[in-house]
């Protein structure tokens, strides 16, 4: 699995470009980010909730490495950073370009968000 692209919109994956938020599971399969789940919450996807991470998170996850967006707009809340430090799960925050490079050279047992605008 390699991250080797990430413009305005959109990240390329494994040579797949997708134009929306990604997941990437600890099997390495790509899923869209439930954004909505954040959004009810806060008005803003911009601020991932603890129901977002939920559904982020997966037994097993040592390290989240979250793409906070092309200028870095994106945060973990409070919530959401106080529930991956419950579960044990160290956490990576960075603009998207700089966190694909974490991700690409993290070991095992990570998952990636990724938000791929602002």
């Amino acid at each position: 699995m390699a991250i080797t692209d990430t413009r305005f919109g959109t990240i390329t994956i494994d040579g797949e470009t997708y134009e929306h938020d990604v997941v990437v599971r600890l099997s390495g399969a790509v899923v869209k980010r439930k954004k909505k789940l954040s959004k009810k919450i806060y008005g803003t996807s911009h601020t991932i909730s603890e129901d977002e991470i939920r559904f982020v998170y997966e037994k097993g996850c040592k390290r989240l490495v979250v793409g906070t967006g092309q200028s870095g707009l994106a945060i973990l809340s409070t919530a959401a950073a106080a529930y991956l430090e419950a579960k044990g799960c160290e956490v990576t925050a960075q603009p998207t370009p700089k966190a694909i490079q974490a991700f690409n050279a993290a070991k095992k047992g990570t998952i990636g968000l990724f938000h791929v605008t602002c």
